[in-house]
């Protein structure tokens, strides 16, 4: 019995501890609170009935525990709202900012409360118009134009030697000149159908010369158009960041894929928000998006295009969104502890479910 009533009195310590530690938090917490945001769909989204979103809904978990008041201040971009917890403006922000190396040295950041990517979006393509498009491609025709130049030239010299011995074959100008272009393309490709042939000495010579040729020009013409195409294909994939070099890029400006994009020297058009840069990639103003993954997913399926947008597999780097606070702001240590209480709660592991 003694055991028990240890173990009842141990667990009214607790309790009391816990309550007493949230009733603390919330009295050091004496103004009201200015929240920094800016619409950033599905963690931060403007509706009638006021702000909402998966960010949003975390500081209510964690305001839950804190009990205190705040109101909202919406920054018309991330650039600006950045720039207004650095500068404090604001008490601190609950949108999903990565922490990056640069940031850091701006502002604290608490305990990250999402995981996410950087990816890339671009617009889908059928794998049958894909080979088509790269099969037919300038430089597919130049070579082209090069062979019909290479056979119309034996042709002519064949009909040269034959316009005058072999005239029923070869006879005329015109004519003769397209039934010599005849004999060489079907020599070239070895069909052979044998309906002209050349009778003279000079013209067999050419026609020796050009059936060796012929062999040559057909073995190298095959290997390269299967090297084109094969570079080609290896040209559009993306593995790695530094792929991405070869592609007209378009991105958020101050996002953490600028500075990605920045760090590897890559250039890249800037816009202000991830609905924006999908309207680029449908435009065909650029050819790829980079920007956080979770964001790209909501505005493709928000806005029915799932057919026309896709999302490459291959990601770019792991990002970690959490609250950014002004530096050495006293906030951070009485918010972080709640917050990373609150991760550990069922409630937020079933909202993030619903979230992805």
């Amino acid at each position: 019995m003694p055991f028990f009533r240890n173990i009842t009195l141990l667990t009214i310590v607790l309790f009391f501890f816990q309550g007493f530690s949230q009733e603390t938090d919330s009295l050091k917490i004496q103004k009201k609170l200015v929240i920094g945001i800016t619409e950033t769909p599905p963690f931060v989204e403007k509706r009638p009935q006021g702000y909402s979103g998966l960010s949003i809904a975390s500081w209510k978990m964690v305001n839950e525990q804190l009990q205190v008041s705040y109101e909202f201040k919406e920054y018309e971009d991330l650039g600006s709202l950045l720039n207004g917890v650095e500068n404090g403006e604001v008490d601190f922000s609950v949108n999903p900012i990565t922490v990056t190396d640069s940031r850091m040295n701006r502002m604290n950041f608490s305990q990250p409360y999402f995981i996410s990517h950087t990816s890339v979006a671009k617009l889908k393509e059928s794998t049958f118009f894909k080979h088509i498009k790269n099969f037919f491609s300038w430089n597919f025709f130049s070579v082209i134009a090069l062979l019909l130049l290479v056979i119309f030239i034996f042709g002519a010299l064949v009909w040269f030697f034959e316009r005058k011995k072999n005239h029923e074959e070869f006879g005329g100008s015109f004519r003769g000149i397209m039934q010599g272009f005849w004999w060489s393309a079907v020599t070239m490709t070895t069909v052979g159908y044998g309906d002209k042939s050349p009778k003279t000495t000079g013209g067999r010579i050419v026609g020796v010369i050009w059936m060796f040729m012929a062999v040559i020009i057909i073995s190298s013409f095959t290997a390269g158009i299967a090297s084109s195409l094969t570079v080609k294909s290896i040209n559009e994939e993306i593995t790695n960041i530094q792929d991405l070099e070869r592609f007209d890029i378009t991105t958020v400006k101050s996002s953490s894929s600028q500075e990605l994009l920045d760090l590897y020297n890559i250039e890249s058009n800037l816009v202000n928000s991830g609905s924006e840069g999908l309207h680029v990639i449908l435009e065909k103003e650029s050819g790829l998006f980079v920007y956080d993954e979770p964001i790209l997913k909501f505005e493709i399926e928000r806005n029915n295009l799932s057919d026309e947008l896709e999302i490459l597999g291959q990601s770019l780097k792991k990002d970690y969104y959490s609250y950014a606070f002004p530096k050495d702001s006293e906030l951070l240590e009485i918010i972080n502890p709640v917050l990373v209480r609150t991760l550990k709660s069922m409630e937020w592991a079933t909202l993030v479910k619903d979230y992805n």
